[in-house]
């Protein structure tokens, strides 16, 4: 029987452990004839070990440590004069060693998926001294593997595609399983696959994981998903193996195998014949169990009698075909038309054209609609002609409409007015004959536009609407006339024959042969001495002088009147007159001033001094004006007028006052009774200089000392009031006095009695007082003495 390599190694191992399990894995120490090692006075050879590693399997799961080996040296006599030390990975923490025997121990279980191996150092020391006896000897504490890791799927679940009707074998996704334990060790990580789900459609390869399928012409119309389940189980598969297990979904994807079919062999549609052009008739869709971009279609008309009338679309979105209208329909031309309609896939995959054809015929019929239709008209646009000339009821233009429906009911005519604004024509209702109903003006309105309206006498809400333009003729009505106001000057050293104006005519009508003017002068200028005209014979004319020289102081202005003659038939005239200033020009001809001055005044006296000599005059005329106004206005009467109340006050107004304040600035009731004492105020924009704390008995001062010294006490009340305007006023009041001879102030007797009371003590009293004073009193400048 021959071995591998492989094999031999393995049956080597196999060895190995049957020795360690046996006891033979202890450590023997044995002399070499190397150099001798000197230590404590004592001659002896180097150790050697009979075994570099130890062997120990993992996942030890007894109660007892796990015995490894035992480590022995050549001057160990027994007696307990050597112990044992060890170091290195896990020493302590996980081995131990006896430090008489040197017998080593693990303490944990012992996983070989963390930690593979452990590289230790042994060491004989001399207990008393603590010294080595011998050199440290390092050493490898290898973990024997066990099958204790199932396989696992780190990338699972898997999800793949795989084209329908797809060959067998086709491969479909490659699965792999990763098993912890040592691959170089027995068959703990030798992994096969299998599939516990999804037969008999896939399958699998056992060592590559690689998933197959398994059955030809998978529809995916039929069935478009599986779910497979697939394991992976170590030691080769054999009994007492560990296994994992993932989930394959597999998606079959879309092929073009399919052909498009209309679901019926015929449509049908009904249509109202006012549908707008570009309007949708109908949706039709052949069905196709493909999706995606095989399921895409062209739809076209291939036959029929509507192949001009209707066209066919396609939506992407949803694959319909889409029947729209190209041409108006009209139910009285045509009732129904007929479509044949073919649908077909856009990318045919050849591989599957045996099951064709990828297209399907179907037929459509689209049955019009009868609808009331407002009348139509013969022609969208009328186009007449008339003469301005023509009198009001002529007869322009007949128009006409018809009911397109079968009925065809009587039409009766009308025009929109708000198209003809001002009525100029008028339309009969039954024959859509046009006549004029005004006098037409081409110069106002050359063209005019208007809307007729055609209405069924049966149903009067349907409306046609027709569209007339009429133009106007031009007749020869209107005179030339100058094409400008000119402003003609003539040089008072003007030559003779000398061009002063150049003039030409418009006219508005206006002829299709072009305008003609002729110039000429009036029968009663013709023969004048100062100007001439020439016509030019290209509808222009120059005015011309006939002498040498003007002088303003003689003549300032011509008038030239020119008679304009146009080439109508029948030609018209008119007279136009051309004014003709005189100037005074400077050496090139440039008129200065056309004024006619006053040559009789004074030599050097220009018109410009008799300007400012005027300008003068009227400033003083107005001064002296303003002045008597202003003095006129200063003297007021002194004589009330009988409708006025003599009791209203008197009021001097040096500027604008305070308003409405001025006339309750004083407490009239105070006034009308004396012996009402008031506090007195302080008035805030007035210091006063005297305070009046008390005031005298009234009833025992004589009457003209009581009036004064009543006014002097409500003046300087007044002055201290806080609440008073700032504005002082001096009043009248109806207070008559006690025992006053002239018995009452405000009555206009008293200026007649015979009082001795005298009042020229007021013009004392400064001058508020004085009017009072020029009133009532006795001097020679008394108003009433």
């Amino acid at each position: 029987m021959k071995f591998g390599i492989v094999e031999f190694c393995h049956f080597l191992q196999i060895i190995a452990l049957f020795l360690c399990l046996s006891g033979m894995n202890q450590a023997e120490l044995s002399r070499s004839k190397s150099k001798p090692y000197f230590q404590s006075g004592r001659q002896r050879t180097k150790r050697s070990w009979v075994w570099n590693q130890f062997f120990v399997l993992e996942e030890y799961m007894g109660m007892d440590p796990l015995y490894v080996g035992k480590l022995h040296s050549d001057v160990d006599k027994g007696d307990g004069s050597i112990k044992y030390i060890l170091s290195g990975e896990g020493a302590s923490s996980i081995f131990i060693i006896d430090e008489n025997t040197g017998d080593i121990h693990a303490t944990k279980r012992l996983d070989r998926e963390e930690q593979a191996y452990y590289t230790l150092r042994a060491q004989a020391l001399d207990r008393l001294t603590n010294k080595p006896v011998e050199p440290e000897s390092e050493f490898v504490i290898k973990i024997q593997d066990i099958n204790d890791n199932e396989p696992k799927f780190l990338d699972g679940p898997y999800t793949a595609g795989v084209p329908e009707m797809s060959p067998v074998g086709t491969s479909v996704v490659q699965v792999t399983a990763t098993d912890a334990d040592d691959p170089t060790y027995g068959n703990s990580a030798r992994v096969v696959y299998s599939i516990l789900q999804g037969q008999p459609y896939f399958s699998v390869e056992p060592k590559t994981g690689v998933i197959k399928t398994a059955l030809p012409n998978m529809d995916r119309e039929a069935k478009d998903q599986y779910l497979l389940v697939i394991q992976a189980k170590d030691m080769v598969g054999q009994n007492g193996g560990l296994s994992g297990t993932t989930s394959v979904t597999v998606t079959l994807t879309d092929v073009n195998d399919n052909p498009p079919r209309f679901p019926r062999r015929s449509y049908q549609y009904n249509v109202p014949e006012s549908l707008p052009v570009a309007s949708v008739v109908a949706r039709i869709k052949a069905v196709d169990a493909d999706v995606g971009h095989n399921a895409e279609m062209e739809y076209k008309i291939v036959d029929g009698d509507g192949l001009g009338v209707f066209k066919i679309s396609v939506d992407k979105d949803t694959q319909e075909g889409i029947i729209t209208i190209q041409k108006e329909l009209d139910f009285e031309a045509k009732t129904s038309y007929t479509l044949r309609i073919e649908a077909a896939n856009k990318h045919v995959d050849p591989r599957f054209q045996s099951l064709g054809p990828f297209s399907d015929m179907t037929t459509v019929k689209i049955i019009v609609e009868d609808v009331d239709e407002p009348p139509v008209f013969t022609s969208r646009l009328y186009s007449m002609v008339v003469s301005e000339a023509a009198k009001v009821g002529t007869i322009i233009g007949t128009i006409a409409a018809h009911d397109p429906d079968v009925l065809n009911s009587p039409v009766r005519y009308s025009i929109d007015r708000n198209t003809d604004l001002e009525r100029y024509f008028n339309i009969d209702a039954n024959s859509g004959v046009i006549t004029t109903a005004k006098s037409l003006d081409r110069e106002t309105n050359a063209v005019h536009n208007i809307t007729v309206l055609a209405m069924e006498s049966q149903n009067p809400a349907q409306i046609g609407r027709g569209y007339v333009a009429i133009t106007i003729l031009d007749i020869n009505d209107n005179a030339p006339e100058f094409a400008m106001d000119y402003e003609t000057t003539v040089c008072e050293n003007a030559q003779a024959g000398q061009v002063i104006q150049k003039i030409s005519a418009i006219d508005k009508d206006d002829p299709p042969s072009g305008h003609q003017f002729y110039f000429s002068l009036t029968a009663e200028a013709a023969n004048n001495h100062n100007f001439t005209l020439q016509d030019n014979k290209d509808n222009t004319a120059s005015v011309l002088t006939r002498r040498n020289g003007f002088r303003r102081q003689e003549q300032s202005v011509f008038y030239l009147p020119i008679f304009i003659v146009d080439s109508g038939s029948p030609s018209l005239s008119s007279t136009n007159t051309l004014t003709i200033r005189v100037c005074d020009c400077d050496a090139d001809g440039i008129a200065q001033t056309c004024n006619a001055e006053a040559y009789i005044l004074p030599a050097g006296l220009s018109t410009g001094a008799l300007i400012a000599i005027l300008a003068c005059v009227l400033t003083l005329l107005v001064l002296v004006l303003l002045i008597v106004t202003m003095r006129r206005r200063k003297k007021e009467p002194l004589i009330f007028d009988e409708e006025r109340d003599i009791r209203e006050n008197i009021v001097r107004y040096d500027d604008e006052g305070g308003g409405e304040e001025d006339t309750e600035a004083f407490d009239m009731a105070a006034l009308r009774n004396l012996n009402i004492i008031r506090d007195t105020k302080t008035r805030r924009d007035v210091t006063p200089e005297i305070q009046f704390l008390s005031r005298p008995t009234f009833k025992s001062i004589p009457d003209n000392v009581i009036f004064r010294e009543f006014i002097w006490e409500r003046l300087k009340e007044a002055d201290v009031d806080p609440c008073a305007p700032p504005y002082d006023s001096l009043q009248t009041y109806a207070f008559e006095g006690n025992g006053s001879v002239a018995e009452s102030l405000s009555s206009l007797d008293s200026i007649s009695s015979n009082s001795d009371q005298n009042y020229d003590y007021l013009s004392d009293w400064g001058p508020r007082f004085k009017r009072l004073a020029d009133m009532y009193g006795t001097g020679p400048d008394s108003l009433y003495s």
